[in-house]
């Protein structure tokens, strides 16, 4: 599929999205910056649920950047163990606090690049920043958001995050990035799911999804597959013979979003 034809896929999905999840957000819980950034390392490997209870205790005990600068790793690893590979945790949030500290009197940088440079900060971590703080333009490419965006066909069979975020980048509105890729964790949280077939039936994207198509998961809708270039009427039940898309009753070809 074509650039352009990817960023009209993107708009239905953004539009779509938005009517189905209205109120996406960030699902950790935070009321200042450097919070947020402790609250993502945490994440890693770890549910923001759980993340959500263990911070409780540890800001209680060192409410600003200040104090969690001034504490020992291991204080801050006796705490935040529950969430999992606690010493290297510990160590990464420690000396991300200290910089912040020494660097940036205590504050975070709200430039990508400075963040980047924040021990234990990747670009995931740098875009989620930059978006739900600073309300500047991002994209989080989480597991979520890598395999929706596969699945649908706004990338390729692409899996590195920083791969498939240079991609979106070119199809996605800059000030819709963030707000669509929390809406892609909740739609890969209750429908396009990980762990079990997706729930294709209820999805409100399966007429535009690649996947949905591939799997013959389209009814309802009324596409079926013609791989020539003669759209012959096609009505009933779907039928899957070749790899372009034709809706119904449409005597010349299909839209350039529905061929994949």
């Amino acid at each position: 599929m074509e650039i352009h034809d990817k960023k009209q896929l993107a708009a239905i999905c953004i539009e779509r999205l938005k009517k189905e999840y209205p109120l996406s957000d960030c699902t950790l819980d935070y009321e200042h910056a450097w919070q947020l950034l402790v609250e993502v390392r945490l994440a890693a490997q770890c549910t923001d649920a759980r993340v959500n209870v263990v911070v409780q205790d540890l800001f209680a005990k060192y409410p600003n950047v200040a104090a969690l600068a001034a504490a020992e790793p291991e204080e801050i690893e006796e705490i935040v163990r529950p969430c999992g590979l606690g010493r290297s945790k510990a160590r990464d949030i420690s000396a991300c606090m200290r910089m912040l500290r020494d660097k940036y009197d205590c504050n975070v940088p709200d430039d990508f690049d400075a963040l980047l440079e924040l021990p234990g900060v990747g670009r995931k971590s740098a875009n989620l920043i930059m978006g739900d703080v600073f309300g500047k333009p991002a994209i989080v490419t989480d597991t979520h958001c890598i395999r929706l965006c596969n699945r649908i066909g706004l990338v390729d069979n692409i899996k590195e995050p920083k791969k498939v975020e240079m991609a979106l980048w070119k199809i996605i509105p800059p000030q819709e990035g963030s707000d669509f890729c929390h809406r892609l964790v909740d739609h890969g949280r209750a429908v396009c799911t990980a762990r079990t077939t997706p729930y294709c039936e209820r999805c409100c994207l399966r007429d535009v999804c690649r996947y949905a198509h591939e799997e013959g998961k389209v009814f309802g809708f009324g596409v079926c597959y013609n791989k020539s270039t003669t759209f012959a009427a096609c009505t009933g039940t779907h039928r899957k013979v070749g790899t372009r898309l034709w809706q119904p009753n449409t005597p010349t070809a299909p839209p350039a979003w529905a061929a994949y």
